[in-house]
């Protein structure tokens, strides 16, 4: 009787280990599960993830610049020194200076065929006119070259790839092309500037119309540029007809651009105004030019 009294008692206590352990194994599983929940909640969703990247701008700006041969030196010196100027210009300081981050990023790129794309100034964060004063030096003590051919397209992807560089988090991605002539090498352009919007880029057009006549120029550039090279979010052109056009046409773009705005539009346009721009005319032309060139 004394041995099954002491079998009851070790059984009985036993059981009450059992249940100790079975309670601190809960008890860990609840503290972690709790753990768990918390973490998961504490998990920043994506929009508050982009919210607390580091270094935000208001809009990182590629400057996409026409180097090509049809451009005369002077004309060269005239475009370079427009960007100098508007980056001096108080009111490009107070466009940056009304931005919700009241900080942009910039880079320079200078292009002109296919295998002319060359970063000039590379990314830089203008968050005031000291830094728009830096930058503009910069620029000023760059010299000036030009090269052959005219590549649109491979420019645009060239100032497309160097967003995946941009050391800060934009609020919009803009690129910025001038350029005097339509495109005459490499891809179609309307391939390259349809692969840019659907990267969420926005492509805005500085189009060069000083009617030097030449055998590659067309008039009617400005359509050219709206129809087969701008494109995206509030997408736009700011023609440029004259020398004495640059350092205004320039610094106006660059406005609209930094204060997302866009210049003034006919509110009606009729049916058939005009017939879409031919987006291979560069190609063509080149063509024939070559052609002719060997006849000789």
């Amino acid at each position: 009787m004394l041995r099954a009294l002491h079998e009851a008692r070790f059984r009985q206590h036993r059981g009450m280990v059992r249940a100790a352990r079975r309670a601190s194994w809960l008890a860990l599983l609840s503290v972690k599960f709790l753990a768990l929940v918390a973490g998961l909640i504490a998990l920043p969703s994506p929009a508050r993830a982009a919210a607390s990247d580091p270094d935000p701008v208001d809009v990182a700006l590629v400057l996409a610049v026409d180097i090509s041969f049809s451009m005369t030196m002077h004309e060269l010196a005239l475009q370079r020194d427009g960007y100098v100027e508007a980056f001096r210009d108080p009111r490009v300081h107070a466009a940056i200076a009304a931005g919700p981050h009241r900080r942009i990023a910039v880079s320079y790129l200078e292009w002109a065929g296919a295998a002319t794309r060359e970063v000039i100034a590379p990314w830089r964060i203008i968050d005031g006119p000291d830094d728009a004063e830096a930058f503009a030096d910069f620029l000023a003590e760059q010299p000036l070259r030009r090269t052959r051919r005219t590549s649109i397209s491979a420019a645009l992807a060239e100032a497309a790839s160097l967003f995946e560089t941009l050391p800060a988090t934009p609020l919009r991605r803009v690129i910025d092309m001038s350029g005097d002539g339509p495109n005459n090498e490499g891809r179609i352009v309307t391939i390259a500037r349809n692969e840019t919007i659907d990267a969420g880029i926005t492509i805005n057009g500085l189009p060069i119309m000083l009617a030097r006549g030449g055998a590659l120029d067309i008039p009617d550039l400005d359509h050219y540029y709206i129809d087969c090279v701008i494109g995206g979010p509030g997408a736009f052109i700011v023609p440029l007809r004259a020398h004495a056009e640059f350092a205004d046409a320039i610094r106006r773009k660059l406005i609209l651009e930094i204060a997302d705005l866009a210049p003034p539009r006919p509110l009606i346009h009729r049916a058939g105004e005009r017939p879409g721009a031919d987006c291979l005319i560069g190609e063509r032309m080149f063509q024939d030019w070559r052609e002719r060139n060997q006849m000789q």
